[in-house]
């Protein structure tokens, strides 16, 4: 008689595991004869919050730029939502990208345009034509999609100012609220805080972290704010000599740990 139990009946019994919203099998960037990172081995559970880092060189931005394929990989698979995206054509990597949500360090917003033409422009990623140019010419439900957008960034009463009129963490705000528009599952943030003053970047990464939980969404985020990385993620992940060297819980690690991490701490 069997009496070591199949892997259904354990699935059954206590839930399957759940399944990665994003993993990345074996993943390696070089350019030319440098490499960059040689196999990172990552799996990111739907909902969480990650915080990716590293001293400088050690391919933070150059991972996260793979997962969307700004940056293609050497070597290695992603799999995110569900797609293989390594394997993409140029339809399905488009289509992909549509479901992903970027937030940069530079705002990338058109300045001569009010803030709320701005954020009508997340909707390109699931419409087309000159009714996503312009807040005066998009669709009513559009219209007010991006107005509530901006309020859920405190921007609501800035919806008509020229974008290039706005401080720098107001102009970060637009860019999350666009990228709101694009109604995205997976957020990916390169030092969303690394251009604004230490309150500006304080309010974003609270804002970022807390509009991703409120919606349900994944976020992989990167900021060289020890606080910030430990205060607004719920997994930490450190890239070193070329592939992962730390994963730990945001919430059983220190800023003294964090800087050891880096050789910085006495």
């Amino acid at each position: 008689m069997n009496l070591v139990p199949s892997q259904r009946a354990i699935e059954n019994a206590v839930g399957a595991a759940p399944h990665p919203i994003l993993r990345l099998s074996a993943v390696g960037k070089s350019f030319g004869d440098r490499s960059v990172f040689a196999s990172v081995n990552l799996d990111v559970t739907s909902g969480s919050a990650i915080a990716l880092i590293g001293a400088n060189g050690a391919g933070k931005s150059t991972l996260l730029n793979s997962i969307v394929r700004l940056v293609e990989p050497t070597t290695g698979r992603i799999f995110a939502l569900g797609k293989d995206v390594t394997a993409m054509n140029a339809a399905d990597l488009k289509a992909f990208r549509s479901r992903v949500g970027v937030v940069f360090q530079r705002h990338n917003l058109v300045g001569r345009l009010s803030a709320l033409t701005n954020v009508v422009h997340g909707v390109q990623s699931r419409a087309h034509g000159p009714r996503t140019w312009l807040q005066s010419l998009a669709h009513e439900d559009v219209r007010q999609e991006a107005l509530d957008c901006l309020a859920a960034v405190g921007l609501e009463d800035r919806a008509f100012q020229r974008a290039d009129s706005l401080s720098g963490g107001q102009s970060q705000r637009v860019a999350i609220a666009r990228m709101l528009m694009q109604r995205p599952e997976l957020v990916l943030a390169d030092e969303p805080d690394a251009s604004l003053d230490p309150r500006s970047g304080e309010e974003i990464m609270s804002l970022l972290y807390r509009l991703t939980k409120d919606k349900g969404l994944t976020l992989v985020v990167i900021s060289h704010r020890v606080e910030h990385t430990i205060h607004y993620s719920d997994r930490i992940i450190g890239l070193e000599n070329g592939g992962i060297s730390l994963d730990v819980a945001s919430r059983d690690t220190s800023p003294a740990q964090l800087l050891a991490f880096f050789g910085t701490a006495d």
